[in-house]
């Protein structure tokens, strides 16, 4: 499923390469995300996953190839790139919280500064995010006092605050401790199933079963192969997908 209805995709990678240094870490990457699709990226770690996700909001620039987003190039700079990444939600495996704003201020704050709109109905609106996401009785609370797994959450709501056309999550869960993972994951379920377009960094291969209109698998910089999370999981085409999946899903 790479075109949705028919309407052109969200985003759309054409010939990406990217290096740091002599190191080339994305090598000719062809990809499309359809609106409304969740796309599950996994694979061996040091494969480009990351780098994958940090390009389409150019938070890294790429060597060569091209970036469409909405039918639109890439800007490189400026207020086009503010206005692309306030339209791209991310969520890292680090929090990214500020520590001396509460969790609504959190949630607040780009709204607010970035799309202009009135205290009183950011605040208004980072309370249903916080409900959504479960957290709306820690609203008044400052991050050192939640939870990873919380912490994580007000990440999620705080994208989702922009309003974004798209969320993209860097291994969301890495860093939590396994009783977390899953509160996190039913909020991306619950993200997937109302129709948001999600480019997922994963290991967590439940999720993709489940969550995932498509698996992408990633390794030394290349997408080696792709399909539905039933057909890439039961009948893998590669040996490289195959190899990985027998160390993962063994253990």
């Amino acid at each position: 499923m790479t075109e949705a209805g028919g309407s052109s995709p969200l985003v759309k990678l054409e010939a990406v390469n990217k290096h740091f240094g002599t190191l080339h870490v994305l090598k000719d990457i062809d990809l499309s995300v359809a609106r409304g699709e969740v796309v599950v990226v996994i694979g061996p770690s040091g494969g480009g996953k990351s780098t994958l996700c940090r390009v389409i909001n150019r938070l890294e620039a790429i060597d060569s190839g091209g970036i469409t987003f909405d039918g639109q190039a890439l800007p490189a700079e400026g207020k086009a790139l503010a206005q692309l990444r306030s339209e791209v939600g991310m969520v890292f495996q680090s929090f990214n919280l500020f520590s001396h704003k509460t969790i609504l201020e959190n949630v607040t704050l780009g709204p607010i500064k970035v799309r202009g709109i009135a205290r009183q109905q950011a605040e208004q609106r980072g309370l249903e995010l916080l409900e959504r996401v479960g957290i709306a009785s820690q609203a008044a609370k400052y991050p050192a006092q939640l939870s990873g797994g919380q912490q994580q959450r007000v990440a999620i709501a705080r994208a989702l605050a922009m309003d974004p056309k798209m969320i993209l999550f860097d291994e969301p869960t890495s860093a939590l401790d396994p009783e977390m993972v899953q509160e996190v994951l039913d909020v991306m379920v619950g993200l997937a199933s109302d129709g948001m377009t999600m480019l997922v960094v994963t290991h967590e291969m439940g999720f993709a079963r489940r969550a995932a209109d498509r698996v992408v698998f990633m390794a030394d910089g290349q997408i080696v192969e792709e399909s539905e999370p039933e057909a890439f999981f039961t009948q893998p085409k590669s040996d490289r997908a195959r190899d990985f999946l027998s160390k993962i899903l063994t253990h």
